[in-house]
């Protein structure tokens, strides 16, 4: 699936259309995550106000401390979220923030989302096209639904992958998104597996930034600025697994498998200037 013009409707034949507005909100909810040795709350709540303008109404947070997993989400501001989550321990986390699109602005609707066992959790940006089709199924399997987002589609669509399977986080990650119709960005932590974070990327930015035994994901750069200018761009099609255990530190591969070698690139230039990407506005940079 290419890098879709915004003119092109993201729904599926059986799936009702959505309008452009809501099209463009899939693609500009925010999303952060962090692996590392840092205090993961901070870093998370700081990237996601940076992502501020981007538009949004509620915000999240799942860290992993301990064997445990702790999601804090709020319907409005990031400095509401802030306010629950600036003090939860944990080195490895994700966050979200939302523009809804499919269902009301509501914390069951907020990102992250996760399976029943809370063995992981997800955020998403973009549109699952044929996400109706593929939660008939799951519910036909047993699967149980508490939001009206395609992103928990997406959660229990991986989960019972990796279960029915006995397979790993990042296969059953890979598998599912075989099943998947859409555009997305990804990020996935473990509660099982602290020491790793999966990303994947389908015509929805996202970046991991590296830094010294740390590692950052954003859907803009300027998320991590603050603790790292080194860059890999991931390409439509492509996955990163990090893994904190490994000397590399990440893989980088496509989404059915093959390794990828992508060059680390140093990003240049002010915050300003790296935040619009060469474009005068924000909205035209999320647009192009």
């Amino acid at each position: 699936l290419a890098h879709r013009s915004l003119k092109t409707p993201f729904h599926a034949p059986s799936d009702p259309p959505l309008s452009l507005l809501k099209q463009l909100k899939a693609l500009m909810c925010g999303i952060t995550a962090y692996l590392g040795k840092r205090q993961a709350a901070t870093v998370l709540l700081s990237g996601l106000a940076r992502l501020e303008y981007r538009g949004y109404d509620s915000a999240g947070v799942a860290i992993i401390n301990g064997g445990e997993l702790t999601l804090k989400r709020k319907v409005g501001k990031v400095k509401e979220l802030t306010a629950v989550a600036k003090d939860l321990p944990g080195d490895v986390g994700i966050g979200h923030t939302r523009w809804a699109t499919h269902g009301e602005p509501s914390e069951r609707n907020a990102h992250p989302h996760i399976p029943k066992d809370q063995g992981f959790a997800l955020v998403h940006n973009g549109i699952i096209e044929n996400f109706v089709a593929l939660r008939a199924s799951l519910k036909r399997k047993g699967h149980e639904f508490y939001s009206d987002t395609d992103t928990e589609v997406l959660v229990k669509l991986i989960d019972d992958v990796m279960k029915a399977g006995q397979l790993s986080l990042e296969e059953a990650a890979r598998q599912a998104l075989s099943q998947v119709v859409g555009a997305y960005g990804i990020v996935i932590t473990s509660k099982t597996d602290p020491d790793i974070l999966i990303a994947a990327r389908m015509g929805s930015p996202l970046i991991l930034g590296v830094g010294d035994q740390e590692w950052f994901l954003a859907s803009d750069a300027s998320a991590f600025l603050e603790w790292t200018r080194q860059v890999v761009h991931l390409n439509d099609g492509e996955m990163v697994a990090i893994d904190r255990r490994s000397e590399q530190g990440y893989v980088v591969s496509t989404i059915s498998g093959t390794e990828l070698h992508p060059e680390t690139v140093q990003l240049e230039g002010t915050l300003e200037q790296i935040e619009k990407g060469g474009y005068k506005h924000y909205m035209i940079k999320e647009i192009m």
